[in-house]
């Protein structure tokens, strides 16, 4: 595997030399490098007493430097405070998105454009969404998370104002891009904060609050303005996100730590306390800006155990969460007469899909590993927990064809069925989510900011192109013989490849 560049130190490390142990190996986080018993034995006394006084244990993967500035060595609630502001952060992203779908037919109206015209609103916000994070990770990596995100959200602030006050179509179709551009950090950058952060023990559960509410960001956005948009007019959407930011900002401000931490020899204190961290703003690290960092995550693209994992969560996601929630909203009202206080309700079927899911792509996937560690005496190879993805797979294709199927034979009289196989896809788009991220951190978390940011790319380049041809594809189709595409193309584009990346993926990274 080729070397990472120069922000690879950035997340993780260890303190043994070069000559011990291969870039490659610590990079690629293989189980075969080094056992905990390696990986303590070069520590001092002194920092063995520090570690034990901080953790109670040594069984620790990566070994944190003897610095309270780590983010590995942090309290547990310092670590939760960050990480709640972070997860809230990316799911403001997808939810800023969403905002509207519940209001696509008021929004046709007030601006004059077809319903399909208006559902371009939320495409071209995912689509800003997936590009902006590779201008932003080079300036993440080198002056912080925090200070970045602090620009993300005042700034959206006042992009969310510009879309209330917009009265033509394209002057809030430029506002909403101004927003997704700004808003769009924490959801790519949520992956690097989590390896920075956490334990290897604890990184899929964690990383699942990140992928969950990345990914309950698109139903719950609907499902609450719903409410709003038949009492205040959709504007008020809008105003509301602002004030969202304008908190985010100040929670950000207040209590949010620095997460980015230089891992080497002489790595400074730095930032030791709450307090510090509010105050001092610094760039971090001196390397120099290039023009190839701001491509750098793209060449993901030629490492399968990253690539492919990207693309099956992709085209997952997009029919299991981009899918249902696009064509709810266009569909619903037309056929059943729904107002937007009722369209907003059929998403409570995802969401609960999405938390159910999610136990199992975070919770219990950390639990599959930790299990297989014990009765084999030594870290599992990565693939190991893409067993658990073949779940989602199979739960996302059945929940759409559901969907599709009953919405079909549904006529003019709603009946609850449709939701309910949302439900399931939704289920099962949580579970390949956070395993398939978790998965591709593993294989390289050194660069586990460039892994989130590519992955976001795939994930909002599908979520894009998708509303384009969905109406046409079910209009020609049908809603059966649409499923049946949608079925093939989840099989052909993530189950099969799946099954290769398993077979073949530990002699990849």
């Amino acid at each position: 595997m080729e070397k990472m560049d120069s922000n690879s130190q950035h997340v993780e490390g260890v303190h043994a030399k070069e000559s011990d142990v291969s870039p490659g190996a610590v990079e690629s986080g293989k189980h075969e490098a080094f056992y905990v018993e390696d990986r303590v034995a070069h520590l001092t006394e002194e920092h063995r007493q520090y570690l034990l006084a901080r953790h109670g244990t040594l069984d620790l993967d990566p070994i944190p430097d003897m610095n309270d500035a780590d983010p590995y060595n942090w309290p547990t609630w310092r670590k939760t405070v960050n990480l709640t502001l972070v997860v809230f952060h990316a799911m403001i992203g997808l939810f800023t998105a969403a905002s509207i779908q519940s209001a696509f037919v008021n929004i046709s109206a007030d601006l004059g454009v077809s319903m399909q015209r208006t559902s371009y609103l939320v495409s071209l916000f995912i689509a800003v969404l997936g590009g902006a994070p590779l201008f932003w990770r080079p300036l993440c990596n080198r002056f912080g998370r925090r200070p970045i995100f602090l620009i993300s959200l005042s700034c959206a602030l006042i992009g969310n104002i510009g879309c209330a006050n917009s009265h033509s179509y394209g002057t809030m179709g430029l506002c909403r891009a101004i927003t997704a551009f700004f808003i769009s950090p924490a959801a790519a950058m949520g992956s690097a904060v989590v390896a920075e952060t956490f334990f290897k023990k604890d990184r899929a559960r964690c990383m699942g609050y990140w992928t969950l509410m990345v990914t309950i960001g698109v139903p719950v956005a609907p499902f609450l303005f719903g409410f709003m948009v038949m009492r205040v007019g959709y504007r008020w959407i809008y105003y509301v996100l602002a004030i969202v930011n304008g908190v985010q900002f100040l929670l950000y401000f207040f209590f949010g730590s620095e997460s980015l931490y230089l891992r080497n020899e002489n790595a400074p204190s730095q930032v030791t306390t709450a307090k510090d961290s509010i105050f001092k703003f610094r760039r971090i690290d001196p390397s120099p800006l290039r023009i190839w960092d701001f491509v750098q995550p793209l060449t993901y693209v030629t490492k399968p155990c990253v690539f492919i994992p990207a693309c099956a969560y992709a085209m997952i996601f997009l029919w299991g969460s981009i899918a249902l929630t696009i064509e709810i909203p266009q569909i619903f009202p037309e056929q059943f007469g729904f107002n937007t206080q009722q369209v907003g309700l059929q998403f409570l079927g995802v969401i609960i899909g999405s938390v159910i899911g999610e136990q199992i792509g975070g919770l219990i996937s950390d639990r599959w590993m930790a299990v297989r560690q014990k009765k084999i005496g030594a870290p599992p190879a990565a693939e190991y927990r893409l067993w658990l993805s073949y779940i989602g797979h199979v739960l996302t294709i059945v929940g759409v064809v559901v969907f599709a199927v009953q919405l079909g034979k549904a006529g003019d009289k709603w009946n609850i069925t449709p939701i309910v196989g949302a439900a399931i896809a939704a289920g099962g788009n949580q579970i390949v989510t956070t395993i398939n991220i978790t998965y591709a951190v593993d294989c390289y978390r050194a660069d586990a900011a460039s892994v989130g940011v590519f992955i976001t790319f795939v994930r909002q380049t599908w979520g894009f192109i998708g509303p384009f041809w969905f109406p046409e594809m079910f209009e020609t189709v049908g809603w059966g013989g649409g499923a049946g595409i949608a079925a093939a193309l989840m099989v052909g584009v993530s189950v099969i490849p799946t099954i290769i990346l398993q077979a073949r993926g530990s002699k990849w990274h």
